[in-house]
């Protein structure tokens, strides 16, 4: 089993532990021990002026935080006039130990724990129903939650959703459809330089892959377009390194309280079978967790069927999907506003996986407006128009920024590929 912090990661949150304790909003409530867990005080953080429906948040990973890295959220959800309650998932940040200190083991790292977690804090809050917004592995989380405490649920918004633990080879047929068959006619020109480069020998496949799904999601066609074509003409080697780098960025390293994959990540692989079957094609994101899943447990079945859950959800169901979501595509998102019977799906435009962390405004807008029961009113392009705000939002501008400054480097230039 990986553990992945270092001793410097342990420091930082000895350091910072009270720090996010006494951030206003951040309560704890204790998770008593059971048979497979020792009782952990499981920390949680509600702000707004209570006025709306709660609408409790669950972030992705499994290994993201939920306490620092969205204050800024809260606070504009709060300035709207949203009741916003985030749980920190167990084995993660703040609620990373038991009550004695010490590191959550697998056994405690289950979903339906994970699951029973939100409906405790609910009970220490005094909230009866509540809006539950999931987005990507949250999303899975709303779902569960849903089957297990239909009656705790007023309505869901899951943005960029997950279904089942079996979605690999949708996910990477959709995103060879996009860029390597060119099927949508605005990429058919892109999708033909990728071919090119792909067959000129000048870049590993599949490190050329993970850098266009990057730089597409985040930055669009016109972007990913750009860094092909500085590629090929010997530029761009230290900003393709660091995009490539970026695909395993949030499971390689520990941030604390911020990203925690280390110890969650059993939930990755045994529950939800991240490593997959990679089939050793472009685009096959799976390829990459392959290497990281000899430190966890073996995939040993999904804790829900979703698919027969979803068709018993009384409740409204706001579906979000990103035009560029290349990670929980288009497919994915339109089967599950099909199951569920009171669902409605909205298409982001310009916009890639997780609005909760790239298009922050398109998401409290979603949030306010299904606590509010006027979402069937929403206009995606209205949405997609939006600002942008969100964690994840200037990776875009980075990679402008380091297209930019990079010069021609003709001593390690790579064999010129035509483009078309």
């Amino acid at each position: 089993m990986a553990t992945g912090h270092s001793p410097s990661s342990d420091d930082s949150r000895a350091r910072n532990l009270p720090k996010v304790l006494a951030m206003p909003g951040v309560r704890r409530v204790r998770r008593p021990a059971t048979d497979q867990a020792p009782a952990i005080d499981l920390t949680y953080v509600r702000s707004g002026s209570g006025s709306s429906v709660p609408i409790v948040v669950l972030p992705g990973g499994p290994g993201l935080a939920s306490v620092m890295p969205y204050q800024s959220m809260r606070q504009k959800a709060a300035g709207a006039g949203l009741d916003v309650v985030m749980i920190e998932h167990r084995g993660v940040g703040a609620s990373r130990t038991d009550t004695t200190g010490l590191d959550l083991g697998p056994q405690a790292l289950r979903i339906p724990a994970v699951v029973d977690d939100i409906a405790a804090v609910l009970d220490a809050e005094g909230i009866e129903q509540a809006v539950i917004y999931g987005s990507s592995y949250g999303s899975y989380l709303a779902q569960a939650f849903g089957r297990t405490h239909p009656h705790r649920v007023a309505a869901m918004v899951l943005d960029s959703a997950m279904l089942d633990a079996h979605g690999e080879e949708v996910e990477r047929e959709y995103a060879r459809d996009l860029l390597w068959r060119g099927q949508r006619p605005e990429l058919a020109g892109l999708a033909r330089k990728i071919r090119v480069l792909a067959g000129s020998g000048a870049v590993d496949v599949d490190e050329l892959g993970q850098a266009v799904r990057i730089t597409f999601e985040f930055g669009g066609p016109g972007l990913t377009e750009r860094l092909l074509d500085q590629f090929v003409r010997g530029r761009a080697r230290r900003t393709w390194r660091q995009i490539a780098a970026l695909a395993q960025h949030d499971t390689e390293r520990v941030a604390p309280f911020v990203m925690e994959f280390d110890l969650v990540g059993v939930i990755a692989y045994r529950d939800l079978n991240y490593a997959g079957t990679p089939d050793g094609k472009i685009f096959d994101r799976s390829t990459g967790f392959t290497e990281l899943a000899q430190r966890y447990p073996d995939f040993a079945g999904e804790p829900y069927d979703l698919r027969a859950a979803l068709p018993q959800f009384d409740w409204p169901v706001l579906v979000l999907s990103g035009d560029r979501d290349l990670r929980t595509p288009r497919p994915v998102a339109a089967e599950v506003a099909e199951l569920a019977p009171e669902a409605q799906l909205v298409a982001l435009p310009n916009t890639g996986h997780s609005a909760l962390d790239t298009h922050m405004l398109a998401a409290l807008e979603a949030m306010g407006a299904v606590a509010a029961g006027t979402h069937q009113d929403l206009d995606s392009q209205q949405l997609g128009a939006l600002p942008r705000r969100g964690m994840s939002r200037h990776v875009a501008t980075l990679i402008k920024a380091a297209l930019g400054t990079e010069r021609l480097t003709p001593r390690r230039r790579p064999p010129r590929a035509p483009v078309p």
